[in-house]
Parts: structure tokens; C-alpha cells; sequence
């Protein structure tokens, strides 16, 4: 029985390139659907098409699948830069960031979510980042989760109808050896048609701190993400599982006399997954 011929470093090298063309073919097709969705949608003059539910889900769907030799973080770099480029070629947008807390973690996550297409603005702090984008047309933005007391009561700033929300929690995939970990609330103008509710933010204020809150709040699935002194009151950042209704978690306030219960966000819960490497 005759043996095949082994594989030779030509063939292997010729096998790449028709790969790499395939992949350069499938990217082109994927942008003439894009055209034909713009002109269906005409999104590129209706905001922001930014929609984190969707892209939180094909994050989710991309780790699972995932296996062999390249490194996760590749792959999920590379589907972060092809998701936030067609989603610009839609609808031009750019990303603010508050670099209060240092630019390079932020221009991190900026650049390993939205990619280099996407123009980076910085400020100075997260209440500009808010104002930016509430005078934009469909802009995004990025700051911190963990902005100390100094940083204020940034979240009223989230309140109206009209003004910018929290849509995301990046990253959407969350490992301890994200090269763009650190953990972000992303912002834009309402989504009405593409919010994912599984975790619900409300800007509460009460009277004065109460401990049993934090059990009463617990009870519900819900939890104190960040406070500070708003005047005479005590300002609260409260997220809660998108199961528990606004009902329960102004029940779980009142005994520190609560004086206003706000919705002002929503992203999908936390997806933890542990690299194989």
C-alpha cells in the first residue's frame, strides 16, 4: 500500500492563504448585507446602532464554541474590531472616555472593544464623558465602575428621558486574564429597542445610611454599586437582577427614607469564563 506524500511546508502555506482569502471574501459579504441593512434601516440618520444585548449574547456564544491553539483573547479582539466597525459604518460614532482614573487602562478598553477605526475622545472626568455624549448624535461612552466618592454623584446625571443611559458592562467576557479587564459601564442615548434587562440600575436617594439595607436589598437580588453625599441626602447606585421589580427595591428602601427610586440603566449579568490556558 503506497503512503500519501507528507505534507510539505508549500502546501501548509498555500492551505493559509486560501484560508486568509476566504476570511478577507466572507468580510466583504458581510459588509454588502450591511449595505443592504443600512438602506432598509436608514440608520445613518437614527442614532447610535450600537446593540449591546446582541453583542453581549455572540460574546457569550464565541467563548463557548471556542478551542484550539489560538488564544481567546485574539478571537474576541477580533470579533470586538469587525462587531464596532460595521456598527460605525452604520451609524459614525465615537467613543469618550473619563481618563480621571488613567488614560492607558481606558484607551485599552476602548481600543480592544470598539477598535482603531472608532475616534477615541478623552475627559476629564465621568459627568463630562455623560455631557458629551447627551450633545451627541449616537455617540458612546466609557467610564470606571469603581469611581471613588471623589468622582460624585455622577449617575443623577444619567436622569430624564432624554439623557444618556448605562447600556453595557464591558468587558462582555470577564476572565482574570483579560488584556482589557478592567470593569466599565458603557453609555449612550436610550435604547429602547435594544436593552438587555438582566441587570436593572436605579439612582436612588434616601435620608441617611441604614446597614439593613444592604440585607433588605440583598433579599431581592440587589446590591449597593456605589453612594455618595448628595446635599442634605445620601445618593445611591443600586443594581438589581432584572427579575426583581422597582416595586421591591423601593420597599427595600423605605426604612432609610427613601426620597426617589430612578431607572437609569440596564446591561447583561456577568459572564465569567476560565481560560483554558
Amino acid at each position: 500500500m503506497t503512503q500519501a506524500a507528507p505534507t510539505t511546508l508549500a502546501d501548509l502555506r498555500s492551505e493559509i492563504d486560501r484560508i486568509d482569502s476566504a476570511m478577507h471574501g466572507l468580510l466583504m459579504e458581510r459588509s454588502q448585507i450591511i449595505e443592504t441593512l443600512i438602506a432598509i434601516k436608514k440608520t445613518q440618520v437614527s442614532g447610535s446602532a450600537f446593540r449591546p444585548g446582541r453583542e453581549a449574547d455572540m460574546m457569550k456564544r464565541l467563548a463557548l464554541r471556542h478551542q484550539g491553539l489560538l488564544p481567546l483573547d485574539t478571537v474576541e479582539s477580533i470579533w470586538r474590531i469587525i462587531i464596532a466597525t460595521f456598527t460605525f459604518v452604520q451609524a459614525n460614532y465615537s467613543v469618550h472616555a473619563d481618563i480621571s482614573g488613567g488614560d492607558a487602562p481606558m484607551r485599552d478598553s476602548a481600543r480592544f472593544h470598539f477598535g482603531f477605526t472608532v475616534p477615541f475622545v478623552t475627559h476629564e472626568d465621568a459627568r463630562a464623558v455623560i455631557a458629551a455624549v447627551a450633545e451627541s448624535a449616537g455617540d458612546l461612552g466609557i467610564f470606571r465602575m469603581d469611581l471613588g466618592a471623589s468622582a460624585g454623584v455622577w449617575w443623577r446625571d444619567l436622569i430624564g428621558a432624554a439623557q444618556p443611559k448605562i447600556i453595557a458592562r464591558l468587558p462582555f467576557i470577564e476572565r482574570p486574564d483579560h488584556p482589557a479587564g478592567t470593569p466599565v459601564y458603557c453609555i449612550a442615548k436610550p435604547l429602547t429597542d435594544a436593552a438587555v434587562r438582566e441587570i436593572v440600575l436605579y439612582a436612588a436617594r434616601v435620608e441617611r445610611w441604614s446597614e439593613p439595607l444592604r440585607a433588605g436589598l440583598a433579599h431581592h437580588l440587589a446590591e449597593v454599586s456605589a453612594s455618595a453625599a448628595d446635599g442634605s441626602h445620601l445618593a445611591l447606585l443600586v443594581a438589581a437582577s432584572g427579575e426583581t421589580p422597582a416595586t421591591a427595591i423601593r420597599s427595600a428602601l423605605e426604612p432609610a427614607g427613601l426620597k426617589e427610586l430612578t431607572e437609569i440603566g440596564s446591561h447583561a449579568a456577568r459572564f465569567a469564563f476560565k481560560s483554558a490556558r
